[in-house]
């Protein structure tokens, strides 16, 4: 194991385990045992999930996809909290959540289908334990609240069974916490004491609109009004995320409650590829933020006593760039559905009724496309 100093904190209230120079810290309330291997590969995450983001966008911009919701400088927050889940653990993303996506298997062309308008969410959220991508803003934190509810009924939590208990992951942002789905969320996981924990990632913005004109006290406070814990973390600060999420479903899981944990980060790219950021904010808020990039810290950690391999670092650029090829190629090659799909995965077992409707809707495709 390494050694530590003692936690210089960023600001007040925040949890940080490893600063931006990439210097390892301590937390009275979060420590985290984690070997140098188990560092270089949530490095290896860090830059595999940022490569899709990037070909995504690139593909946008050439026509492939119809839009893509970059992650940009929130890796550490995705890729920490992903791999804090235990894979019977339920996970609830927004429309961001890639590096979630990436910690469940999903694969990065199915995620790409969704966005170029070829699936409605290809995975199976069941065999992932990552429900599918919500667009209509902090809906999933009702669906994840619901699904908590459901864990309790089934005897599934508090039971000492690390096999059994299971807590649930829903994942928001700042400019969704002043939705109200959001907060009934919080008052029915608060009076259940439901085993699900509230990751936000404060990416700085709703859209166009400044977190400080959200709220008036930090987000992670906001769980005190309905019964539960708060949080804020570094969310450029892949470790620290990583524990104070592991902690929070471990409570969960022992039938603690549900807390609340605000990932404090930045949004580099624009909210979608439709925007244009220039209009809202300045150009020196981002050059500051990228003093804090979450993959660069970790770099500087590993890189500092020669803690990884030479080749590591080789061998990851590699990696990356065998993903990238094979999100171009395939991202091409996502073949168009069919008309008569609509009728697919809507039952189990087809009602006659649908099943004329489909062989009646066929026929008409083929004789107006011969």
């Amino acid at each position: 194991m390494t050694e530590h100093v003692r936690a210089v904190h960023p600001e007040p209230n925040m949890v940080q385990l490893l600063t931006p120079e990439g210097q390892r810290v301590e937390h009275p309330d979060y420590p985290l045992d984690i070997t140098d291997d188990e560092i270089a590969a949530l490095y290896r995450d860090l830059v595999l999930v940022r490569r899709i983001d990037s070909e995504a966008i690139a593909l946008q911009r050439q026509g492939e996809l119809g839009l893509w919701a970059s992650l940009l400088g929130q890796e550490a927050a995705q890729i920490g909290s992903g791999r804090a889940l235990k894979r019977h653990d339920m996970a609830f993303p927004t429309y961001r959540e890639h590096g979630v996506a990436w910690c469940r298997d999903v694969d990065a062309l199915t995620l790409l289908g969704l966005y170029r308008g070829t699936n409605l969410g290809g995975w199976d959220p069941l065999a992932n334990n990552f429900n599918l991508y919500t667009i209509v803003i902090g809906a999933q934190t009702l669906h994840a609240t619901g699904y908590a509810m459901g864990v309790v009924r089934d005897g599934a939590v508090g039971t000492g069974d690390p096999e059994r208990d299971t807590a649930v992951l829903a994942f928001f942002g700042d400019g969704a916490s002043s939705q109200g789905d959001v907060n009934e969320a919080f008052v029915w996981a608060g009076a259940g004491n439901l085993p699900i924990v509230f990751f936000c990632q404060n990416n700085q913005w709703a859209i166009s609109e400044p977190v400080e004109r959200q709220s008036r006290v930090p987000l992670f406070q906001r769980a005190a009004g309905f019964g539960f814990p708060g949080v804020r973390v570094d969310g450029n600060d892949v470790l620290a995320c990583l524990a104070v999420t592991r902690k929070h479903l471990d409570n969960a899981r022992n039938a603690q409650g549900p807390s609340l944990i605000e990932a404090f980060t930045y949004r580099m790219n624009p909210h979608t590829t439709n925007d244009d950021p220039r209009r809202y904010r300045a150009l020196s808020e981002a050059e500051t933020w990228k003093l804090k990039d979450p993959i660069e810290r970790v770099r500087a950690y590993l890189t500092r006593e020669a803690r990884v391999e030479p080749e590591f670092f080789a061998a990851v650029e590699a990696e990356s760039l065998e993903m990238a090829e094979y999100v171009r190629a395939g991202c091409r090659a996502i073949p168009d559905p069919t008309p008569e799909s609509v009728f697919d995965n809507v039952y189990v077992d087809l009602p006659d009724e649908l099943r004329e409707q489909r062989e009646e809707f066929a026929s008409f495709v083929k004789s107006v496309s011969a």
